[in-house]
């Protein structure tokens, strides 16, 4: 439990502890294939893909352009977090204090290359992210996460772009729930589900996309 005496000191080892808590893919990660499909409800769209080592998605039998490229960016969003670089190469020129604490976790103020970002971390996990990326201010909240064994992966949580300056809400929070599984025994965990949607003023679920990828094999292996 964060204590008042304990706040503008440094957190770094508490912090590094919750990025290296986060599961990533093995060096020697070769990629996998299977089936995808996309649906809102109304319509369904089944085709197939691959996920190269390079991390670069190819999808198959989708016409529609703009649900082709919803789940090429699903998959690329995903494996680009999976990407193993070390603490120091992310963060070795930011410095971390503690900030205040409540329910979602201790907060992690962020100074030097990236001040202005804060986090918060609560059971060795990233709970909440707050950064500066590409001129707008995203949060992201985490409310539930899948233990591998090897690292922590996502369940449940949602994300909302601001204005940097305004903090104005520019797109609308939006909720995912994320679901994993190992390729095979030991193997490398992917993405199994995706369900993004966004919630109405009155607490009614709107705009909800669902992602579905199956009979996933590793590219090399092949292995169940």
């Amino acid at each position: 439990m964060l204590t008042k005496e304990m706040t503008g000191k440094d957190c770094t080892h508490l912090f590094k502890s919750a990025y290296e808590n986060r599961y990533t893919w093995e060096s020697n990660f070769s990629g996998y294939e299977g089936r995808c499909s996309w649906t809102d409800g109304e319509r369904e769209v089944e085709g197939s893909f691959c996920l190269g080592q390079d991390l670069k998605a190819t999808v198959k039998g989708i016409d529609d352009e703009k649900i082709h490229k919803a789940i090429s960016s699903q998959l690329w969003e995903v494996a680009i977090h999976r990407v193993r670089r070390s603490f120091e190469q992310t963060h070795g020129k930011n410095t971390f204090t503690f900030g205040d604490t409540n329910e979602i976790g201790s907060e992690v103020i962020v100074g030097g290359k990236n001040e202005g970002d804060k986090y918060r971390v609560k059971n060795d996990v990233v709970t909440m992210v707050y950064r500066h990326i590409h001129g707008n201010l995203i949060i992201i909240l985490t409310k539930d996460v899948t233990h591998t064994g090897n690292g922590y992966l996502s369940k449940s949580y949602s994300s909302q772009y601001l204005d940097p300056i305004s903090k104005k809400d520019l797109k609308g929070k939006s909720f995912y729930e994320d679901a994993f599984i190992p390729l095979f025994k030991g193997g490398p965990w992917v993405l199994s589900s995706r369900s993004i949607y966004q919630e109405a003023s009155e607490g009614s679920i709107m705009n909800k996309q669902v992602f579905s990828f199956s009979e996933l094999t590793s590219i090399n292996s092949k292995q169940d």
